[in-house]
């Protein structure tokens, strides 16, 4: 009985999965009909005119949720560390449910928070950044208003922060403390121990975590709305407004002009999934590759 519910879960999953593909890919075929594969690199959305392209919005898309990834996994993995090996249990009761509540806070209150105290920190944060590391691209001339793709990426790594931090802690405690006073008494140190037996135990989980995170960065849609300006063009500076796939979405899917319009915008929905799925995918496998090299290495140490 227990395995014919978990097997009819595990179906419903798959169900439902491939019900949301085809009805995005039936309320997408006008779009991809008229605007094919091109849809995917063209930059102009001028839906009164018919003309749509996504390609700005998978820039967009993908340069937030990159910063967000980079600024995130660091500190989250960091954050995991402390709570599971460095902090006093006091440390860990109070500092543990307060990253973990981040995780509570509604989409719209970080897009408040963002536009209300993000944005002139930034504001003021870009002159500085351009001076010391103008000679990058990504760090070109400062804006006025401080609403940028750099803002976005500041929330979505807060948002994240909590998936990846509190995951990464829960993998940390399960690895077993005769591996770790092992290494000990051989004569690693702290950190010694913390490179070769915990984080090559869990890698794999803490890529797990990582993706996670990474799915709610690519899909956040109502934050990002508030902070990154909704420009639809390719700006090759942090500093400048863009646009996202799910910001676009979200703002204009109730007041589409026309039925061609809604397609697109189904459109980028599909080719959201697509990125998500593709991520997850590639992070398995690399996550698996990563074990079975581990396992063939032999040792940690």
């Amino acid at each position: 009985m227990l395995f014919a519910l978990c097997a009819l879960a595990g179906l419903l999953v798959v169900v439902t999965l491939f019900d949301l593909v085809y009805q995005l890919v039936k309320d997408a075929t006008p779009a991809v009909s008229r605007f094919g594969f091109g849809f995917l690199g063209h930059t102009t959305w001028k839906p009164g005119f018919n003309i749509e392209g996504a390609g700005a919005l998978i820039y967009g898309t993908a340069v937030s949720s990159a910063l967000a990834l980079g600024l995130a996994t660091p500190l989250g993995i960091a954050i995991g560390l402390y709570l599971s090996m460095i902090a006093t249990p006091r440390v860990r009761a109070t500092v543990g449910p307060l990253v973990e509540m981040l995780a509570a806070v509604p989409s719209i209150i970080y897009g408040f928070w963002g536009l209300v105290v993000l944005v002139p920190f930034v504001k003021h944060l870009e002159p500085g950044l351009h001076d010391a590391l103008g000679f990058i691209p990504l760090f070109g001339a400062p804006s006025t208003i401080g609403i940028s793709v750099l803002s976005a990426g500041i929330v979505l790594t807060v948002m994240i922060l909590p998936i990846i931090s509190a995951l990464s802690r829960d993998l940390f405690l399960t690895v077993p403390e005769e591996l770790k006073d092992g290494a000990a008494a051989l004569g690693a140190t702290s950190w010694e121990v913390i490179r070769g037996i915990v984080l090559p135990s869990t890698a794999s989980g803490v890529g797990a975590a990582v993706v996670l995170g990474l799915g709610r960065a690519l899909g956040e849609a109502i934050a990002v709305s508030f902070v990154i300006g909704d420009v639809n063009a390719i700006h090759g500076s942090l500093f400048q407004p863009g646009s996202t796939l799910a910001e676009r979405i979200a703002n204009q899917f109730q007041g589409a002009l026309n039925n061609l319009h809604l397609a697109a915008m189904f459109y980028c929905g599909l080719i959201l999934v697509v990125i998500g799925m593709i991520t997850s995918i590639a992070a398995r496998a690399i996550a698996s590759r990563f074990d079975v090299n581990r396992t063939l290495g032999g040792g940690v140490l």
